[in-house]
């Protein structure tokens, strides 16, 4: 394109004509009140972030970012799935203040300083060229202490935000929570190192996550793990709860094994949901759906559990491609999934106690004693 810069697409504005202002987070809603199909689409409505400035300066928690990729995916789409996230029209309130969780009568808006740190570069022709920037992004967050939550996108994603926490944190120190229905520790696909099936084979081999730091749920793909792949996973320590396990031994049991192994090892944690590990019932709009998986009763407390019981440092939803949503389901829970992890952040930071809490006014009156 004539006059276009190769390289625009990762070029920041100048900014130096701009009004001065004071660092610090930038509200964009304009009344008290305002739907999610109206207004500047910021994820729940929250304030907008531009730099490390308005980060510290609003001593901000955590920092929603997207990162719109679907290269890596075979199936383009999930590139869109930052912005339905953001602007999911199916939820009417955009005030996050009025957000009260059901099960812990906790309002994660009231105790987390949340805002939106808008989107990574993303080069539209090259799923490579555009893991450093978002690697870069992720890392920015992560210097001022707050954490990032970031939305895909393709799992190619895990990478690059997997790694901006080990940069931060320090190699070793990370682990990751991995939810999916698929083990995305391939050497390559098609010949190609970065696709949404190798985020973990590449952050094992730079040696940014131990492979024992990896802990996976869900998985039951029927193409993968063959036998060579499934042998690499052990040999590399890596723990894995198919859903084979969890059919016999209840989620429940192999949710606080988990929680326990999680807790093995890792300094720090960071939670990668590919929406994918939902039973297509429950997530439709993805490119690489998988049944039977967990539903949205199981998955949903889970995450807020990990968040609340675990020293959580980030988390990613990706995989959710929003024109195979038809009933806007799979946005649905996937925004659902991430209101639950500010949850499970929100009580960690109050203390509250674990595990499994559940707030005792939600749990129905007692039983009747009959004599």
């Amino acid at each position: 394109m004539a006059g276009i810069p190769s390289d625009a697409w990762k070029m920041e504005l100048d900014r130096s004509r701009d009004p001065k202002r004071e660092p610090g987070p930038i509200n964009l809603q304009r009344y008290a009140f305002v739907p999610t199909y109206a207004g500047i689409a910021t994820f729940f409505g929250v304030p907008l972030c531009l730099n490390q400035d308005d980060l510290r300066a609003g001593d901000v928690d955590v920092a929603v970012l997207g990162a719109p990729v679907d290269m890596g995916l075979g199936h383009r789409g999930t590139a869109y799935g930052p912005r339905a996230l953001r602007g999911d029209e199916r939820i009417l309130p955009n005030v996050p203040q009025g957000l009260v969780n059901p099960s812990t009568r906790i309002r994660p808006f009231d105790e987390l300083t949340v805002v939106d740190y808008g989107d990574a570069a993303v080069d539209p022709f090259s799923i490579d060229n555009s893991m450093e920037p978002i690697r870069a992004l992720v890392r920015e967050v992560a210097e001022t202490g707050a954490i990032p939550v970031v939305l895909g996108g393709d799992h190619s994603i895990l990478w690059p935000d997997a790694a901006a926490l080990a940069d931060v944190y320090g190699p070793g120190k990370v682990g990751v929570v991995h939810f999916d229905a698929h083990p995305d520790c391939h050497n390559d696909m098609f010949g190609h190192l970065v696709t949404h099936a190798t985020p973990i084979r590449r952050l094992i081999e730079d040696e940014h996550v131990p492979g024992r730091n990896f802990l996976q749920i869900g998985l039951r793909s029927a193409m993968a793990p063959d036998d060579e792949l499934f042998g690499w996973m052990r040999e590399h320590g890596m723990r894995t709860h198919f859903m084979a396990e969890i059919d016999r031994r209840g989620f429940d049991v192999v949710l606080q094994q988990a929680i326990d192994e999680a807790l093995d090892g890792p300094e720090y944690l960071y939670v990668s949901l590919d929406i994918d590990v939902l039973d297509p019932a429950f997530a439709p709009g993805t490119g690489a759906p998988e049944p039977p998986g967990l539903t949205n009763r199981e998955l949903l407390p889970a995450l807020r559990r990990i968040c609340h019981e675990t020293p959580v440092v980030g988390v990613e939803v990706v995989e959710v491609v929003p024109d195979l949503d038809p009933g806007y389901t799979t946005t649905m829970n996937a925004r659902r999934a991430i209101f639950e992890a500010l949850t499970g952040i929100a009580m960690r930071r109050k203390g509250l106690p674990g595990a499994a809490y559940v707030d005792p006014a939600v749990f129905g009156p007692p039983p009747v004693q009959h004599a």
